[in-house]
């Protein structure tokens, strides 16, 4: 294995794109499926079925229709194209470029846009890092065309051109572009028919044009494009993840298909990571390991902490279990460790004052880290209603809640039913405690009862004719304590079990 690690570079003030478009998608995710000989993919544009792309035919165009296409290629199979697999397919390889740059965006449903700004020379270079993209996605079974340009809309404009391979250097894109046909922006069909009669064919005929009339005539669309494609309006693109503030990775020369090599790949990708945090005073509140196989495949183990640490035996723990869920398959070729959401850190010396409630404040924190990769961890905290079912609210295991004085005010269920049961119940007044219960075929004799509490609705959140309750504190002669409420009174009166004290 050699050891590669990326960490987010300062931003360039030239930034610097690779677009890589691949012009056989649907195709070729078939391919890799399995599917042999010439292919005819098509999708119904209204009543018509028209070809949307062709392998090994000659004679076919796209858009042509598909009976037509079956009388050219009969031994062609004609399959429904599926956009959506499609693009599921576009997302797993733009997961997969994410060992070039942490910025990489799905444009369209044919393109690929990498921010390749401070993470070239990491390849060796633009021109290297080209190559590796498109060769490794070739060794994937995948055709694409790379261009690297200034700006992410002129690159893919080059790339729709048929400029395979080009890098354009800083500042030339506009030059770049001027020969391309204008079927290389993302214009309208029919906006580049109108002008093309009028004699407007390359994309250099639009830049010797008067602003004003094009824009009138053919809308701020045409000239947005335009402007984008040369550099002169900037095309920010959106990654398929948050690019993480620190990360590190491993390339491996063999790959890993055993949980020994997983387990000795950890331990590096920890200490390099905590290193990087603790240069920079940050702790790591979430964890993601990004594992890469051969066959292009990306998966995705995450873990969480109650507190920032930079503690590589703390990760070592939590990971431990969750790797089981990784499957290899032929073997890992990278692996990548990054901080997906970090706090500042600072020491804290020991023998101060502080430092002995911080440490065991801590300790417990890891304690309830391990516990929360096998179960649920939350704690109770008081919210300002008197409504039984509103008063309290979870909130994470380590929060620091504060307690108001005199809250409760009166004595709460230890267990409050999410959705209260209703009862019978046989009272000797109005206002009085029940005597007797009856819960389903049973008939519980009352022992002792305390009540009622009378909790009036909250009229600045409930509803208006909402009705007050009468809490008791039941105990019956089976021993079991019930804390019950009544509403209404007389003969309409409800009783419900509402909790367990």
């Amino acid at each position: 294995m050699t050891a590669g690690s990326t960490a987010a570079a300062p931003d360039s003030p030239q930034r610097r794109h690779l677009a890589l478009l691949l012009p056989a998608l649907p195709v070729d995710r078939l391919r890799r499926l399995g599917l042999e000989g010439p292919v005819l993919l098509w999708q119904g544009i209204g009543p018509r079925r028209a070809v949307l792309a062709c392998d090994g035919v000659a004679g076919i165009a796209p858009g042509q229709a598909l009976g037509d296409a079956r009388a050219v290629a009969p031994e062609a199979a004609a399959l429904e194209a599926d956009p959506a697999a499609d693009a599921l397919f576009l997302r797993d390889l733009g997961l997969w470029c994410l060992r070039f740059t942490p910025l990489v965006a799905v444009r369209g449903a044919d393109a690929l846009l990498l921010d390749i700004a401070g993470a070239a020379h990491l390849a060796g270079g633009e021109a290297a890092l080209m190559a590796r993209a498109t060769a490794g996605l070739a060794r994937l079974g995948v055709q694409a065309r790379g261009v690297v340009a200034d700006g992410a809309a002129a690159a893919l404009a080059l790339a729709r051109g048929g400029r395979d391979g080009l890098v354009v250097p800083p500042g030339g894109d506009r030059a770049a572009i001027a020969p391309l046909p204008l079927t290389a922006l993302p214009i309208d069909p029919d906006t580049v028919a109108a002008l093309s009669r009028l004699g407007l064919r390359q994309v250099a005929d639009l830049h010797r044009q008067p602003r004003g009339p094009l824009s009138r005539r053919f809308g701020a669309a045409l000239l947005r494009a335009l402007d984008e494609a040369s550099g002169l309006l900037d095309t920010p693109i959106t990654p398929l993840r948050p690019p993480p503030v620190f990360e590190v990775a491993r390339e491996c020369l063999e790959p890993i298909a055993t949980r020994a090599g997983i387990d000795a790949v950890m331990p590096i990708l920890l200490d390099a990571l905590c290193a990087r945090l603790t240069a920079q005073s940050q702790g790591a509140r979430r964890l993601v390991l990004r594992a890469h196989r051969v066959d292009g495949g990306v998966q995705e183990i995450a873990i969480g902490t109650s507190l920032a640490s930079r503690d590589p035996a703390h990760f070592a723990r939590l990971f431990r279990d969750r790797l089981d869920a990784l499957e290899p398959g032929h073997g890992f070729e990278r692996m990548a460790l990054a901080a997906a959401v970090t706090e500042p850190l600072t020491g804290l010396q020991s023998g101060f004052a502080g430092a002995g409630e911080a440490a065991r404040r801590e300790e417990l924190a890891r304690l309830f880290d391990r516990l929360a990769q096998r179960t649920q961890l939350w704690r109770l905290a008081p919210r300002p209603t008197h409504w039984p079912e509103r008063e309290v609210m979870r909130v994470a295991a380590t929060t620091e809640v504060a307690v108001p004085p005199g809250w409760p005010r009166a004595m709460r269920p230890v267990r409050l039913l999410r959705r209260p049961r209703e009862v019978s119940a046989m009272a000797l007044l109005p206002d009085a405690p029940p005597q007797l219960l009856r819960i389903g075929q049973q008939a519980l004799r009352v022992r002792a009862a305390e009540g009622p509490e009378r909790l009036e609705p909250e009229w600045w959140r409930d509803p208006p004719g909402r009705q007050a309750r009468d809490y008791y504190r039941l105990e019956l002669a089976t021993g079991a304590r019930l804390w019950v409420c009544r509403l209404g009174f007389g003969a309409e009166a409800r009783w419900f079990i509402h909790g367990h004290l």
